[in-house]
Parts: C-alpha cells; sequence; structure tokens
C-alpha cells in the first residue's frame, strides 16, 4: 500500500484561515498526477502553528476527499505523548492508513524515551510510520532502536530525514527488509532508493508530483537510468525550494500554478525576491511553467 511519491501537503491558507476548497483540489490534482498517497499534517503542512481544531480538521477533509483512491499518512506528531495518542486516535477514527510520528522535541528524550512514546503511539492500533528528522527535533533515533521499535506490529516503516544515505542499509539490518522505508530528502532520494527505501515522502512533490511520481515509477522498475533523467531535471527544483524553508518554497511554486495562495503563518515569512525567481527559473527548466 505505501510506496513511491508521496507529497507531504501544504496546509492552504486564505486570509489567515485554513482553506479547505483549495485543499480538496489540491487532494484531486495530485491524484490526477499520478501520486502514491499523500501525508497531510506534517511539518510541511504547517502543523507547528495550526490549531488542534485545525489540524484535525485538515486530516479529517483530506481522507474524505482521496476516498480511498490512494493511502493517507496523517501527521500526528507531538512532544507531548499523550497528545500524540490523541493525534493518532483522532487520524484512526477518520480513517487514514497510517500516522506519521516524529521523534519528540525541545524536551530531548533518551532512546528509552523514544521507545515509550512511540510504543503509546503504536499501541492505538493504526499502522505508525517514525519521523526522523535530527535537524528539527534535535535527537536521533538510532538504527538499534528503530529496530527495536520495529518489533512492534504496528510499527511498519520511517521517514529518514537524517540525509545519510546509509542509513537506509543500517535499519535494513535492524529493521528488517520488510520496514517500509521512505527518504525525506528529495535530492538524495535516487541515491536512498538504491540502498532499499520504496519512495518519498517529499517536499518537491507539492509543485511537481507528475515528475516525482514518474520519477519513482522507474525506480520501481529498476531503470535507474530513466531515473537519473528525472533527477537532472528536478534537481534545480529541489535546490531553489529549500533556499528558504521548503514549504515556503512550495506554496510559491503552487501559487505560480495557481493552485493556492503562497501565505504562510508567522514566524514564516515570504519569500525574498531573489528565492522567488530561483524557484521560477528552476520550473521553466523542469517544464513546469513557461
Amino acid at each position: 500500500m505505501f510506496k513511491g511519491s508521496m507529497p507531504a501537503l501544504v496546509t492552504p491558507f486564505n486570509n489567515g484561515a485554513v482553506d479547505f476548497d483549495a485543499l480538496k483540489h489540491l487532494v484531486e490534482w495530485h491524484i490526477e498526477q499520478g501520486s502514491h498517497g499523500l501525508v497531510p499534517m506534517g511539518t510541511t503542512g504547517e502543523s507547528p502553528t495550526v490549531s488542534h481544531d485545525e489540524h484535525d480538521a485538515v486530516v479529517e477533509t483530506v481522507v474524505k476527499a482521496v476516498a480511498g483512491r490512494v493511502p493517507v499518512i496523517a501527521g500526528a506528531g507531538s512532544n507531548n505523548t499523550a497528545e500524540t495518542v490523541r493525534l493518532v486516535q483522532h487520524a484512526k477514527e477518520v480513517g487514514a492508513d497510517a500516522a506519521l510520528v516524529v521523534t519528540p522535541y525541545y524536551n530531548k528524550p533518551t532512546q528509552r524515551g523514544l521507545m515509550a512514546h512511540f510504543t503509546a503511539a503504536a499501541d492505538c492500533g493504526l499502522p505508525i510510520f517514525i519521523y526522523n528528522i535530527p535537524p528539527r527535533s534535535v535527537i536521533d533515533m538510532t538504527p538499534a532502536t528503530m529496530g527495536e521499535l520495529a518489533k512492534h506490529p504496528m510499527i511498519v516503516g520511517v521517514k529518514d530525514s537524517t540525509a545519510d544515505i546509509s542509513r537506509v542499509s543500517q535499519q535494513r539490518i535492524t529493521c528488517g527488509t520488510e520496514f517500509l522505508q521512505f527518504s525525506a530528502e528529495d535530492a538524495t532520494a535516487l541515491g536512498a532508493h538504491v540502498h532499499g527505501s520504496i519512495g518519498c515522502i517529499s517536499v518537491t512533490a507539492n509543485v511537481a508530483p507528475k515528475l516525482c511520481a514518474e520519477f519513482q515509477n522507474a525506480m520501481a522498475a529498476g531503470d535507474y537510468k530513466t531515473a537519473l533523467t528525472y533527477q537532472d531535471r528536478l534537481m534545480p527544483l529541489h535546490n531553489a525550494i529549500f533556499t528558504e524553508p521548503g514549504l515556503v518554497g512550495a506554496k510559491y511554486g503552487l501559487s505560480l500554478l495557481g493552485k493556492c495562495s503562497e501565505e504562510v503563518r508567522s514566524p514564516l515569512t515570504a519569500l525574498e525576491d531573489s528565492t522567488k525567481a530561483a524557484i521560477k527559473d528552476a520550473m521553466v527548466y523542469a517544464g513546469l511553467i513557461n
């Protein structure tokens, strides 16, 4: 069920409020473009700045709009275990296929604390993907800890944001070859797939869903020569989108496509003009706009 290109969905805003109409249109567009699944309410969905009610409503809206056509992995992370459990339970209640749970940020738990946190989330009975992102959470789940957690029947995979391609191989040893490893780094998704990942939970796929899906399809077919041509075509866009926080770049790219506004919530800000120019140039290079 879980594989390929899964956009880490942005949350569209309009005059400060969630734009649910635009969100539904994005869901339809991504499915039409060939995305293999959707991941609402992760970091790219601005989960740190939406309210709990907004978070729940976005997840429920996406699940209903998808209507079972592709899997939905609902962002359900917090540095509060009780809140994480509530978010996972809500995702399960509204019909999400899995939950994405980030390593708790700011309070810096030990590896033992990570074990307790993720076990509590998994005990809710919904498949759990670990979201390991040391640059944002300041902690790193070791392959050994992940291997212990992988013994839980509801902990099924990882979204790996370490940008260390060798982690895929290390985690195949500790977690087993059936453990579902997703890259979260667009620029290194090609190398990660060669090592054994089965897809990418992608920021760039917000803007280039068809190209990212075709890129993953080529790799799944073992056609790395074709995949490399997609990598070359998309690399300037990966770089440009991440010049500033990636979700801001993704929203700007979507605004050029007429899909949603570029509006973000503070403390994020609109892009510098130089970043906008770089994203526009990269979209032209990729053939997304003229």
